[in-house]
């Protein structure tokens, strides 16, 4: 048995205990280790036990939260969140689209997958409920992702330009794989800059170090462009946000001047000769460019207007050749998908998928909002740039699956899931907080304690 896998079986049954014995959020934690490990695929996975270590992790959260669930329900209510509502409005568009569907079978597993993605992202956003528990699930997120980046450092591209099959579950392919580890560079970013210790910023330096070579080694233009994008984001608001910090410019300014050492260290010539590809059209020998998907996403309009109710999961794939100009393809190859979440959400679901995905992120954008206008009333700096990493991290994860068919994806979710989570703390508790302490300071409720036997 490797060191590996016994490292493995200890954080398994040490997460497991500790959701028992301390709080079931360890078990969440141990959740998303395993989704990044993914031990089943994995050579040192061979010698473990046959057992579905996620499904034992959603049962250890879901007993977690049953024994505490008295002192977790009050602290993250679902009520206030709006997002929530969003999300439960596209799972049940999925459901209702099932009659619809093209490939019922594949209709039908998304369906089962989807739904245990709901339950597992609600239970976390119940366990996730205080400062700390949020920056430790996010430490989890960047571990899992150095991980990925640390595999990719030690195999090496191992089909040309590409590395391939070092994925998770959902995300097995080159670009997905990219997708997933890429938003963990904003967190990397705002916890060099804001890490409360040393080791904490020491930290985060490797593990964006780590991050940032695989990305390059999977060599994905989708995760090239949502890193600048994500990035981008992150440091215009340092250098130009009013809410300022001692210093707080020239960190960026050296942020801005590391991160380009970075990439040129990092990448080298196979990387920079893919990224020059983005505005190619693929020829008939190969998959070279990227501005073919445009064809792919407007091709959904076409289909649209033959199935208005949509085509469900993998139904554009099976009518794509109907649809797509042969010469866009390797030799008019047929089972093309659309490459892209936006699209992806409009051919599985109908015009309502657009909709319903718009309005699940419009509302993280409007409670986000509030969110940092109270911690700028509060004055609390490290909290307000905390929720702008996570927004840039769900920016960066957009921009990658605009590429790629990430609708469903579970890092999305986990990403949306931090974003409530970090409104609850830094704004429903204290809101809820400040309206109770209104209420027990109102003359009604002073003459009604003053009445009191």
């Amino acid at each position: 048995m490797s060191k590996i896998t016994i490292a493995f079986m200890l954080a398994f049954f040490g997460g497991a205990g500790a959701a028992l014995l301390v709080d079931g959020v360890w078990a969440f934690y141990l959740y998303q280790l395993i989704y990044f490990l993914n031990p089943a695929d994995r050579w040192w996975g061979s010698s473990l036990p046959s057992w579905s270590f996620s499904f034992i992790a959603v049962a250890f959260i879901f007993g977690g939260l049953l024994l505490r669930y008295r002192e977790t329900s009050d602290l993250a209510r679902f009520g206030d969140q709006p997002v929530a509502k969003w999300v439960l409005a596209i799972l049940l568009m999925y459901v209702f689209m099932y009659i619809h569907a093209l490939s019922p079978a594949h209709h039908k597993q998304a369906i089962i997958d989807f739904s245990k993605l709901v339950i597992v992202v609600a239970m976390g956003y119940k366990l996730i409920n205080t400062e700390k528990k949020l920056d430790l699930a996010i430490w989890a997120y960047v571990i899992g992702a150095t991980y990925i980046g640390y595999v990719a450092t030690s195999t090496g591209r191992n089909r040309g330009d590409r590395l391939e099959g070092i994925g998770t579950v959902d995300s097995p392919d080159a670009n997905g794989t990219a997708a997933i580890i890429a938003p963990a560079l904003m967190f990397c970013l705002y916890y060099v800059w804001l890490g409360k210790k040393k080791y904490i910023k020491a930290a985060a330096v490797v593990c964006g170090a780590l991050v940032a070579n695989g990305i390059v080694l999977i060599n994905s233009r989708g995760a090239f462009v949502a890193v600048v994008a994500g990035a981008a984001m992150f440091v215009f608001f340092m250098l130009f946000s009013r809410f300022q910090r001692a210093s707080q410019r020239s960190m960026a300014i050296f942020l801005i001047i590391a991160g380009l050492g970075g990439v040129v260290y990092v990448t080298d010539e196979a990387f920079w000769e893919r990224m020059g590809t983005l505005k190619e059209v693929d020829d008939d020998e190969g998959d070279r460019g990227g501005a073919h998907r445009v064809d792919f996403w407007l091709a959904t309009f076409d289909i649209m207007a033959d199935y208005p109710w949509g085509v469900g999961v993998r139904g554009y794939n099976m009518v794509s050749a109907n649809y797509i100009d042969p010469s866009l393809t390797r030799g008019g190859e047929a089972n093309k998908s659309v490459h892209s979440s936006w699209f992806q959400s409009l051919g599985e679901l109908g015009w309502p998928g657009p909709i319903l995905f718009l309005g699940m992120l419009y509302s993280c954008y409007r409670i986000s909002r509030r969110t940092k206008q109270h911690l700028i009333a509060q004055n609390r700096i490290d909290e307000y740039f905390k929720m702008l990493a996570i927004e840039a991290a769900l920016v960066c994860f957009l921009a990658a699956a605009t590429f790629i068919n990430r609708f469903r994806a579970e890092i999305l979710y986990w990403l949306i899931m931090f974003l409530a989570c970090a409104t609850n703390v830094y704004y429903l508790q204290t809101r809820g907080r400040e309206k109770a302490a209104d209420q027990l300071d109102s003359p009604a409720t002073e003459k009604e304690r003053l009445s009191t036997p």
